[in-house]
């Protein structure tokens, strides 16, 4: 047997040895999925399977939520798997990139827009006018500089959000009433005549995208930050995108 003979055969018999673990691997993921879905039922939309980094530790993929298996599906553990050297919180961030978004394919024109200083970092948030966090959020943004928002009306608590997200909507000037409702409490005016069919756009893009909290903000590369995240985590994320 010659030496290319050989390298050949080597190569081979790995790629046929990765082949059997991955097939072993896909056994076991699908066995665990097929258990899991039978004993937690049809509320558990179980998106995907794969291990964690922690031995015969599975991650179960529920969309919004991630929880924690053994590989037979008799323990499930619920909560954040945290990296105690770097205190980097895994669940957070395997979450984040498993929903990451296409930004640049975002339907802008059903967003309200508002752009500060040059604006070249850009966010876009599902926001409910009438949610606390919301308008927390607001108040965070006021200390950004050179970004532009582009916020999807998402009115998802009560039929008063509807009713403000129109009247905002239907303002002359969306961006202003948007602002001086959630910053100052001064209620839209206009008239909810006009055509608001993209704040049902929003609803359906939000969930479609499991945007199931409000706010929620997406980032640039398409990364996610669920809640009124504070200042210097806003300012953090917004660079590392950029």
């Amino acid at each position: 047997m010659n030496k290319r003979i050989r390298i050949a055969t080597l190569v081979l018999a790995a790629a046929a040895s990765v082949l059997g673990c991955q097939a072993q691997a896909d056994q076991t993921t699908d066995k665990l999925k097929a258990t899991l879905q039978a004993r937690l039922g049809s509320d558990a939309n179980i998106k995907g399977i794969t291990k964690s980094p922690v031995e015969g530790l599975y991650e179960v993929n529920l969309g919004q939520q991630i929880i924690y298996s053994d590989a037979n599906g008799d323990y499930v553990l619920l909560g954040d798997l945290v990296d105690t050297k770097t205190r980097h919180n895994l669940t957070e961030a395997r979450l984040s990139d498993l929903n990451r978004v296409d930004f640049a394919s975002l339907p802008f024109a059903n967003a309200v827009k508002v752009v500060k200083g040059n604006g070249s970092r850009k966010i876009a948030v599902f926001s409910d006018p009438n949610c606390p966090y919301c308008h927390q959020l607001e108040s965070t943004l006021k200390s950004i500089d050179n970004v532009t928002v582009y916020t999807f009306l998402y009115p998802v608590l009560s039929p008063d959000s509807t009713a403000k997200a129109k009247q905002i909507w239907c303002s002359p000037d969306r961006a202003k009433a948007w602002q001086s409702w959630m910053l100052e409490r001064q209620a839209p005016s206009a008239a909810a005549n006009c055509n608001t069919a993209a704040l049902d756009s929003n609803l359906e893009l939000g969930a479609k995208m499991n945007v199931t909290g409000t706010p929620t903000v997406i980032l640039a590369d398409g990364r996610r930050l669920p809640g009124a995240v504070d200042a210097s985590r806003l300012e953090r994320a917004l660079n590392e995108a950029h």
